[in-house]
Order: C-alpha cells, then sequence, then structure tokens
C-alpha cells in the first residue's frame, strides 16, 4: 500500500471510530476495510485497535502511530506547499526596503534584472538612512546589514559581509599605515551617524579578544557615499562594509588597514514577516536576490 494513502486510511479510521463508517467514506467494502486494518497491523507486528462489534478504539501503539502519521501528512503537505508555490508565476506588487547607497549601487540593478525575467511583477524601491521596522503594511520585504532583532520577523541571510578600515593612499603618504586599534589614536576617522547616533566606537577582535576604540573625527556624516568620497579625497580612515568598499579598493583609491583584525560582521539580510504564506513573488526574489550575490560575490571579493 502507498504510505500516504495507508496514512489516510487510518486517520480515517481514527476520526470515525467504526470500520463502517470508514468504509463508507472511503468507498469501500466492510471487508476491504477489515483487510487493510489487518495487513497494517501485520507489517507494523503490533495491535493498533481494540474492536468491538460496532465501533474501535485505538490502543497505546495505535495513539502513538496516528500522531506521527498525522505529523508526517501536515510536513508533506507543508513541501506540496511550498513547491507549488515556487513554480507558480511570480505576479503582484512587491515593495522592498533597503539602505540608501547599498540599495542605488546593488539592489536596484538586481530588481532591474529581476522584473526582466518576471514581467508580471510590479516593483516598489523604497531607498532610507535606517531600516523600516517590521510590521509594515507598506514593506513586503526588508534589505539591511545585521539579523533583525525582533524575532517575529524571519531573516534570511543573503551574502556574507564585514566591515574594513581603510584609507587612501595619499592619507598613509602622510601619516603612517597603523598596526593595531591603538595606533587610531594619533590618526583622523570619518564617522557615520547611525540612528541619530555616532558610532565613534570601533571595535576590533583578535584571539578571542575585544578592543573597543574611541576614534576621533572631524568630519561625521549621516551618509555612507559621502564618509567614502571624503576617504577617498585624503580626510582620514573610514570604516565601512566590504561590499561598500570592494570597487573602490580595485580601483587602488583605497586601501585596507588593520587586516590582522577582525571587525563586527555585517552580514546582508532579507527581513519578512512572511513563513507559511510566502507569496510567489517574494519566494522568487528572495531566491534571485542571494543567487546574484553569490554569483557576484567573488568579482566584489577578488581585492582579496
Amino acid at each position: 500500500m502507498d504510505p500516504t494513502s495507508e496514512y489516510d486510511f487510518f486517520i480515517s479510521l481514527a476520526r470515525n471510530g467504526a470500520l463502517s463508517a470508514t468504509a463508507r467514506e472511503l468507498n469501500l467494502t466492510p471487508s476491504a476495510v477489515t483487510k487493510r486494518l489487518t495487513n497494517l497491523e501485520s507489517r507494523l507486528g503490533v495491535r493498533l485497535v481494540n474492536r468491538t462489534t460496532r465501533k474501535v478504539s485505538l490502543t497505546n501503539e495505535g495513539e502513538v502511530y496516528l500522531e506521527y502519521i498525522k505529523n508526517i501528512k501536515e510536513q508533506i503537505e507543508e513541501m506540496e506547499a511550498v513547491i507549488t508555490k515556487r513554480r507558480s508565476t511570480p505576479r503582484g506588487l512587491l515593495r522592498v526596503n533597503a539602505p540608501l547607497g547599498f540599495g542605488r549601487t546593488y539592489i536596484a540593478p538586481i530588481l532591474s534584472e529581476f522584473l526582466s525575467e518576471n514581467p508580471a511583477v510590479e516593483i516598489q524601491l523604497m531607498l532610507t538612512d535606517r531600516p523600516m521596522t517590521l510590521p509594515d503594511d507598506s514593506i513586503d520585504v526588508c534589505i539591511r546589514f545585521g539579523q533583525a532583532p525582533d524575532s517575529r520577523v524571519i531573516a534570511r541571510k543573503i551574502a556574507p559581509n564585514r566591515r574594513l578600515v581603510c584609507a587612501a593612499p595619499s592619507y598613509l603618504k602622510r601619516y603612517p599605515k597603523p598596526n593595531s586599534p591603538a595606533d587610531l589614536a594619533e590618526h583622523n576617522c570619518i564617522i557615520i551617524k547611525q540612528n541619530q547616533q555616532v558610532a565613534s566606537a570601533w571595535r576590533f577582535y583578535q584571539n578571542g579578544k575585544e578592543e573597543v576604540i574611541k576614534v576621533k573625527a572631524n568630519m561625521v556624516t549621516n551618509d555612507g557615499e559621502i564618509a567614502l568620497r571624503w576617504a577617498i579625497d585624503g580626510h582620514g580612515l573610514v570604516m565601512r562594509a566590504e561590499w561598500d568598499l570592494a570597487k573602490y579598493i580595485r580601483q587602488g583609491k583605497l586601501e585596507i588597514v588593520l587586516e590582522d583584525y577582525e571587525t563586527p560582521e555585517a552580514d546582508i539580510y532579507a527581513v519578512y514577516m512572511e513563513r507559511q504564506n510566502q507569496s510567489a513573488k517574494l519566494t522568487r526574489f528572495l531566491d534571485y536576490l542571494q543567487d546574484s550575490f553569490l554569483n557576484s560575490e567573488n568579482k566584489e571579493r577578488s581585492f582579496w
């Protein structure tokens, strides 16, 4: 007997509590129902039900078997729903939120390519200087650095990402290259103001130890692109995510310093509310987004 058919048979038997009622529901003869039950118990080597003239009741083994096959059925149905949605045509409005600079450089081009392959989808891209908070009726998915602190949302990792400290060659000609975080006390740093907070405490890790350095700066901005431009112009050191720095490092406009030290991770996540009922457009976009970053990862990190 097909396992799923066997599961349906026993679930029906447990629900009806009688061989005759089960026979009517499954459009079988009573003798066929009895034979199915006998074959099932024989295969498992245990008695699953106690029989009386008019009804059946589950044994302890029958209760355990029923619990397990219900869970298996639910998992099968969930799997089929996910696969069906992945195969279905994505359509409708997809609303995406992303950081300003990162959204312009990476997310907007990916959305353009995604729309070319999925013309039934409509796109709204909203770029903000800070992640929008979910749940939000105006957003389907939010692209952010680092996992969301709210356990009610789903955070899917899209690509690895680290923060790096860099400076322009012109700056490093005027000032000695720092060899340790403590050397930053002798340098000017460019600070990015995030969420109304000035991030002047830079964190470094080496051999399991954390070192927090309060850097000094004469230039502060809430725009990462402006901070990079100031660093390229030779005004000081800047700490930014490697995806933002990659092209400037390849072009020789910035150089990495303190390479022997680790900095806080800034992995790229797609954050959204849906789990069981993900729409086809969101499922397809998340897969497309992850594949796009995976395919471009070696190019963007080729300066290693």
